[in-house]
C-alpha cells in the first residue's frame, strides 16, 4: 500500500535515487529518524508491518511526497535501499530483513545516526533492569552539578531529538535493540547494570542475550561493571578506564557499603560517603542503583557533593517500586515496570529485607518463554501468598507449586480484593508482575495506573 502519490510515480523516483535510506517502523523512533533525514536532505522512504503505525497522521501531513509502504514487506522497494534505519521492535532476524543484510545493505538504528553525529560527550547506560531509574539519577545530577545535559534514547525522547551543540553531556539509556545496531558511538562511560534472562522470545540463548548488552562497551573510555553480577563484565580486553559496583565491601576502585557501628553506609573504596538510612527509597536494589549512579557519575568527573545531593533528594519513578499508599498497617507498592524475572527478583528480595512483616505478590502477564523458577527461593523466603493474572498465571502457578499459598484471579481488581484480604498490619503488597503487560494492558504504564487507581480507591 502505497500513502501519497500514485504508484507508478513513487517507484520512477525511487528507481532513480542511488543513495536511499529506508526507515523501517514508523513509532516515535522511526518518525525521529525521518525528521534527522528530512534535515539534512538525505532521500529516504518508510515502511511499517503495522497498517495503522502511531505516527500516520502525523507523517502523512509532514512528509506527503515520501513513500510509505504499509502491510506486508515490499521487496522491490527494500532492494532499492542503499541503507536500512530499523525501528528497535523489529527483529534483524525477520527473513525480509536478513534477506537484505544477506546482500551486504547496511542495517543501522537512531542510535547510530546519533553516534555520527554527536560531539559532546555521551554517557551509555543499559542492563536488564533499572536503566531508566539509574539513567534518570545521573542525568539529575549533571544538572545539580551545573552541568548542561539531555537524557533519553530508549528512556522518554528518542536520542535524535536530543542532538544539541550547546549540549555539554547526553545520558543515554540504550536497550540490547538498540545496541544491535550500533557500531560507532564512542561513550565517555558506558554500563552494563545487570543481566539476567530476557526477551527469550527474540534471541535464542540467554549468551546471544549478554553479547548484545555488553556492545555497550565497545569504544567507551570509562566502564562501570556490576562485581556482583559477572554477566557485566567488560573483559580483558577492555583496557580503558574500569569502574565497579557492589553491595559488598568496595575493594581498589570500587563504590560498595560499609558497615560501621551497626549503620550502613555507600562508600568509595575505603571512604564512607553516607548512611543508606538518608536514601529516600527503600531496598537493597535501590542501593545497588545509588551505588551505579555514583560509579558512572565518577567516571564522568562529576564532585562528590551534587551527586549525594540527588542521591538524597530523588524519590524515584513511577511504577519502579513505588509507594501508592500505606492502609491499616499494609504498605501497597507498584512495580508495573518489573516486566521480567530479574526485576521481580530485585523487588522482592530488595523490601523483603525490609519490610517488617510478608509480602503479597500480584505478578502475571504475558511470560516471553520467561524462565520462572529463579523466583521459587525468594517467593519462599519472603511472600506470604502470590496472586497471579494474565497469559501467564498458570505458568508461574505450576513452577511455585505448593511452596506458598498461589491464588488465580482474572483482574487487577480481583487481584487488589485478595490482596487486601491476606495482608496483614506489617506486611506489604508489591505489585511485580515479571510480565509483560499486553494480554491486559496498553503497556506497563497503564498497568501501573489502574493498579493505583485501585489501591487509591480502596
Amino acid at each position: 500500500m502505497w500513502i501519497g502519490n500514485i504508484k507508478i510515480a513513487l517507484t520512477e523516483n525511487i528507481s532513480m535515487t542511488k543513495d536511499l535510506y529506508i526507515i523501517i517502523g514508523l513509532g516515535t523512533t522511526g518518525f525521529s529518524c525521518a525528521e534527522y533525514l528530512r534535515a539534512r536532505d538525505i532521500p529516504f522512504a518508510v515502511m511499517d508491518t503495522r497498517t495503522n503505525p502511531p505516527h500516520l497522521t502525523q507523517f502523512k501531513e509532514r512528509y506527503p511526497d515520501v513513500v510509505l509502504s504499509l502491510g506486508e514487506f515490499d521487496d522491490t522497494l527494500l532492494s532499492s535501499a542503499s541503507k536500512l534505519i530499523i525501528s528497535p521492535g523489529l527483529s534483524l532476524k525477520h527473513p525480509a530483513i536478513a534477506k537484505q543484510i544477506a546482500r551486504g545493505v547496511p542495517v543501522i538504528g537512531d542510535i547510530e545516526l546519533f553516534a555520527r553525529d554527536v560531539t559532546s560527550p555521551v554517557i551509555a547506560i543499559t542492563g536488564t533492569n533499572a536503566k531508566s531509574t539509574v539513567t534518570t539519577l545521573v542525568y539529575e545530577m549533571a544538572k545539580t552539578a551545573g552541568i548542561n545535559a539531555k537524557v533519553g534514547g530508549n528512556l522518554g525522547v528518542p536520542a535524535l531529538e536530543l542532538l544539541d551543540k550547546n549540549v555539554e553531556l547526553f545520558v543515554l539509556e540504550l536497550s540490547s535493540f538498540q545496541l544491535e545496531t550500533t557500531h560507532t558511538l564512542k561513550p565517555s562511560v558506558a554500563t552494563v547494570l545487570n543481566v539476567t534472562p530476557d526477551h527469550m522470545d527474540r534471541y535464542n540463548t540467554f549468551a546471544e542475550y549478554c553479547f548484545a548488552k555488553k556492545h555497550v562497551y565497545s569504544n567507551c573510555h570509562v566502564a562501570v561493571c556490576n562485581r556482583d553480577d559477572p554477566f557485566t563484565d567488560c573483559g580483558d580486553e577492555f583496557t580503558k578506564q574500569k569502574l565497579q559496583f557492589t553491595l559488598d565491601v568496595p575493594k581498589e576502585k570500587e563504590f560498595g557499603l560499609i558497615e560501621k557501628n551497626k549503620e550502613t553506609y555507600l562508600a568509595f573504596e575505603n571512604q564512607i560517603l553516607m548512611p543508606v538510612n538518608e536514601l529516600p527509597i527503600l531496598g537493597r536494589h535501590y542501593q545497588a542503583n545509588a551505588l551505579a549512579a555514583l560509579a558512572i557519575g565518577h567516571g564522568q568527573g562529576f564532585p562528590l557533593k551534587p551527586m549525594l545531593q540527588t542521591l538524597v533528594q530523588f524519590k524515584g519513578l513511577p511504577h519502579r517500586c513505588q509507594l501508592v499508599r500505606e492502609r491499616n498497617g499494609v504498605l501497597w507498592y507498584n512495580d508495573s515496570k518489573g516486566t521480567n524475572v530479574g526485576a521481580t527478583l530485585a523487588a522482592i528480595e530488595g523490601l523483603g529485607n525490609v519490610i517488617k512483616g510478608k509480602l503479597i505478590l500480584i505478578a502475571g502477564g504475558v511470560g516471553k518463554n520467561a524462565d520462572f523458577s529463579p523466583l521459587i527461593l525468594p517467593i519462599e523466603k519472603y511472600v506470604k501468598t502470590v496472586v497471579l493474572i494474565g497469559e501467564a498465571a498458570p505458568v508461574i502457578a505450576n513452577v511455585l507449586g505448593d511452596r506458598v499459598e498461589v491464588i488465580i484471579t482474572k483482574t487487577m481488581d480481583e487481584a487488589v480484593f485478595i490482596a487486601d484480604k491476606v495482608a496483614d498490619s506489617g506486611d506489604s503488597v508489591l505489585l511485580s508482575p515479571a510480565c509483560a503487560s499486553l494480554d491486559m494492558f496498553d503497556n506497563f504504564e497503564h498497568r501501573g495506573r489502574v493498579f493505583s487507581e485501585i489501591v487509591k480507591g480502596m
